[in-house]
């Protein structure tokens, strides 16, 4: 490692404090143990019912109590975002949020009740990002029920809407006394995002990345050019790539890159992978390059154990807003059980952070290991 970056003392309280996660599944089988559980027909050939995902994970972990309560599924997570009580909590939906039978023929398909959506009331979510592979699983009813639902709930979110004005708006939130935070939402057709699911004129749909190319990126530009003011913090979060693989591309570096050295986002929140990835730091900008799953029902399905699906992060970013600087990185190891977010072990901790310097010893990470197992990044200057 080279020279590690010196965190100036000032910075320290003069930050916005983000909480971020990986892909937030509340559909299928998770929607099936709330207290409003939807239809539990699905449409894959390996399953019928939704109650089957229930099935097997019982059938691995033991019974789960159902109906649960809103907050059950966060677990331990609860009191972690109770005790750090960061500025803002930020996540990717990926699920619809409906009661829409006009499903996708897509092979698999999240849906989550409308009435559950107290369930992200109740982790004091501000914004769900929606630019991905799923929020349109049960087609254009769906994804508009799912708009209504979020804005009903005082949920903010980016990525998708009504027309293609809707979907490339970012959603924008306050920080008494700090600033603002300006998040916006894209989806990659590498992470499974059909292309026809573009929205385009009137047509709803996501804000889609047909590229990663530099032409993507000057158009981005101009849309952070008419929004961002001198202070504001800019997120991008990101759906790309596949599910599986901890390879980050010489085009996703690229484009992350360019989205900070000429777009001016200061964030970048990765996700899609169903496991951690690396890490970077470039020009002290933070990038997620995949954030892994933070809830799911995959318990009892068998397949890429290496990865470690189960196996996830709270991430507490501290960002300076005066720079859109990165002045400190905490995170939290957690892992799916029971369906819900559980405090890993310190095995499980020591696995990801040793994971994390595997994947991180190109782009000058490390993560060191402190008190209650949590992970705290460090970073050379770039």
């Amino acid at each position: 490692m080279g020279q590690k970056r010196a965190i100036n003392r000032e910075e320290i309280f003069d930050t916005i404090a983000l909480f971020m996660c990986g892909d937030v599944m509340t559909g299928r089988g998770i929607d099936q143990i709330l207290p409003h559980p939807g239809a539990p027909r699905i449409y894959e050939s390996f399953m019928k019912s939704a109650l089957g995902y229930v099935r097997l994970a019982e059938e691995v972990n033991g019974p789960i109590p159902k109906p649960v309560d809103f907050a059950y599924i966060w677990g331990d997570a609860m009191d972690e975002l109770t005790w750090r009580a960061p500025d803002l909590r930020i996540i990717n939906l990926e699920t619809a949020v409906t009661t829409s039978e006009d499903y996708e023929d897509k092979g698999i398909n999240y849906r989550m009740h409308p009435e559950n959506i107290a369930c992200i009331r109740e982790a004091g979510i501000d914004c769900s990002s929606l630019a991905n592979n799923h929020i349109l699983d049960w087609g254009y009813p769906g994804l508009i029920e799912t708009l209504e639902t979020l804005e009903n709930a005082g949920v903010k979110s980016a990525g998708a809407g009504r027309n293609l004005d809707d979907a490339e708006s970012p959603a924008v939130m306050y920080v008494e006394g700090k600033g603002r935070v300006i998040l916006f939402s894209f989806g990659s057709v590498t992470s499974g995002v059909p292309s026809y699911w573009a929205a385009f004129g009137d047509k709803p749909g996501v804000n889609l990345l047909k590229d990663l190319s530099g032409k993507t990126v000057s158009r981005i530009k101009e849309k952070i050019r008419g929004l961002k003011q001198r202070g504001d913090v800019a997120v991008a979060s990101i759906h790309w790539g596949g599910n599986w693989g901890y390879e980050v591309t010489h085009e996703e570096r690229e484009f992350a890159h360019n989205l900070i050295a000429d777009a001016g986002i200061d964030v970048i929140h990765g996700h899609s992978s169903h496991h951690v990835k690396g890490i970077e730091v470039y020009r002290d900008k933070l990038i997620l390059y995949g954030c892994g799953d933070f809830l799911n029902d995959y318990e009892g399905i068998a397949g890429y154990e290496y990865y470690r699906a189960d196996l996830g992060f709270m991430y507490f970013a501290s960002i300076a807003p005066s720079t859109g600087k990165v002045v400190s990185l905490q995170m939290v190891p957690t892992q799916v059980k029971h369906f819900k977010v559980n405090r890993a072990s310190k095995s499980d901790a020591l696995w990801l952070r040793d994971t994390l310097n595997r994947e991180g010893e190109k782009f000058g990470t490390r993560a060191e290991l402190g008190v209650d197992n949590v992970l705290a990044l460090q970073w050379e200057n770039q």
